[in-house]
């Protein structure tokens, strides 16, 4: 049923992923699918901002996310789970839905993420608006309380 499934992962809050990971790998073993797991590092979102960081920040920060995203999953994957890391920086959701495209994946997994304040029900949390836009199934995954 799922041939390739896109697993997001938010590396600096790995504790509440670790419930949509758990989905992630099951439905992978129950339909012998391969796991696309990305992680996305923010950008600046207003390039006066990134003025204020060195020029090479992008590319360690990449390459940081990048060796953190293996070791998570050396630990968090079964080894009979066949996938592959993806590291991109950019806007979260609109990397998350350009990747759901790109691998042609049948299924996003991802957290609903954390909660903060009113206003990220308000304004839509990236969660939401994957699940809007997304031309694929997603499942959401809400971590346990």
């Amino acid at each position: 049923m799922f041939k390739d499934i896109l697993l997001t992962v938010d590396l600096a809050n790995l504790d509440d992923e670790m419930r949509a990971v758990e989905f992630a790998v099951q439905y992978a073993r129950t339909f012998g699918s391969t796991l696309h797991i990305l992680t996305v590092v923010p950008d600046f979102g207003l390039s006066i901002v990134g003025g204020f960081f060195p020029p090479d920040h992008e590319k360690t920060s990449v390459a940081k996310a990048n060796a953190q995203l293996r070791a998570f999953t050396d630990k968090a994957i079964p080894a009979d789970i066949r996938h592959r890391h993806i590291v991109d920086h950019g806007v979260i959701y609109r990397i998350i839905l350009h990747y759901a495209r790109e691998t042609g994946c049948d299924l996003v997994v991802m957290s609903s993420g954390r909660k903060v304040d009113l206003d990220d029900y308000l304004l839509g949390p990236n969660a939401a608006r994957v699940v809007r836009h997304a031309k694929c199934s997603v499942l959401v995954v809400r971590a346990e309380d």
